[in-house]
């Protein structure tokens, strides 16, 4: 089975002076590549001065995550691709598990190792830490993190796991499989883009597994923090976008009709934060979304798939007014 481990890059020479080291390190085997989205730094002057083993693909403009990935593995010929953030540190025999777990199940289509903070190495990331779920309307949380509580790696998730979507800090995915479903949606640009993939892969019949015998350390933030409204418009957004395009029967609508409200509720309270920005952003989300609803809508694909896909009705009540900061602590339906 082989390997192909691509990198999509913009303007990250930094950090692909600091990573790139471990994963050629602790890669054997495997062809490594960075896709650059047209980056005006010496990123690509970096790579044929310092990484002759990397092979370079260079798009003409900065496409996003979806769009770049989609347009750079169009060179990449391998069974499996590795698609990996350019701030993750891998670690010695990462990949070994996940072959043996692509080999031991002919349904697993994709993989995600277990993803630790490397500033803070005793916790997980917020990435993906021990792979990601949905609750019914659509909010993403994974074993480890709800939303922003982090928990503390105790061996706790040491495990193999279906899960519901795996992360693009490190996603491993059959080639024929993202062929087969179109590629990332370019229309997410950058952020959940991942959980309309896996659910889609889902919809079509295909597994998504965790294993906690492969970690790697990721260091997050350096695309869009947190705390950048930017990022804020993109995960509200994007998330409505998933629920239109993957949600089977005719709850569909009055589901996202409740999301709608409840984005309501957390514009309103970003507001009594004075975090007015982060307001204004869920609000140019959901204009965004109206404006691409037909878009959206036209994208939906009938599936004869209708296992359960969420694992509790609402991970913000359960959260917030609960105060659930562990998954296992989740009460579930």
């Amino acid at each position: 089975m082989k390997i192909a481990i691509v990198i999509l890059n913009w303007n990250g020479a930094s950090l692909l002076q600091r990573f790139l080291p471990s994963v050629l390190e602790h890669s054997p085997d495997t062809s490594i590549y960075v896709i650059d989205n047209a980056s005006t730094d010496d990123s690509v002057a970096l790579l044929k001065r310092e990484f002759s083993p990397v092979h370079i693909i260079q798009n003409t403009s900065n496409l996003g995550f979806a769009g770049g990935y989609n347009e750079g593995l169009k060179a990449v010929e391998a069974d499996v691709y590795c698609l990996l953030n350019s701030d993750v540190r891998v670690t010695e025999q990462w990949l070994s598990p996940v072959l043996e777990l692509f080999r031991s199940n002919n349904e697993i289509a994709i993989i995600q190792p277990k993803i630790r903070d490397l500033k803070h190495p005793e916790y997980f990331e917020y990435a993906g830490a021990a792979g990601g779920f949905i609750d019914r309307l659509g909010y993403p949380f994974c074993r480890g993190r709800i939303f922003q509580a982090l928990e503390k790696d105790t061996g706790q998730y040491d495990d193999i796991s279906e899960i519901f979507w795996a992360t693009g800090a490190c996603m491993f995915i059959k080639s024929a499989v993202f062929w087969e479903l179109g590629g990332f949606d370019p229309d997410y640009f950058a952020h959940q883009e991942e959980v309309d993939l896996c659910w889609r892969a889902k919809n079509t019949g295909y597994k998504v597994y965790y294993t906690g015998h492969s970690q790697v350390y990721h260091l997050g933030g350096s695309t869009l923090e947190n705390s950048d409204p930017r990022k804020t418009f993109l995960n509200f957004r994007n998330s409505l976008f998933s629920l239109i395009k993957n949600l089977r029967g005719r709850s569909a609508f009055p589901l996202i009709v409740a999301r709608l409200v409840l984005d309501g509720v957390a514009a309103l309270r970003f507001l009594l934060q004075f975090r007015t920005m982060h307001a204004w952003a869920i609000f140019k989300a959901h204009l965004s979304f109206y404006t691409r609803f037909s878009k959206m809508r036209k994208k939906r694909k009938p599936s004869d798939v209708l296992s359960k896909y969420y694992v509790v009705t609402s991970i913000v009540w359960l959260h917030f007014v609960h105060h659930v900061k562990n998954f296992n602590n989740l009460v579930k339906d």
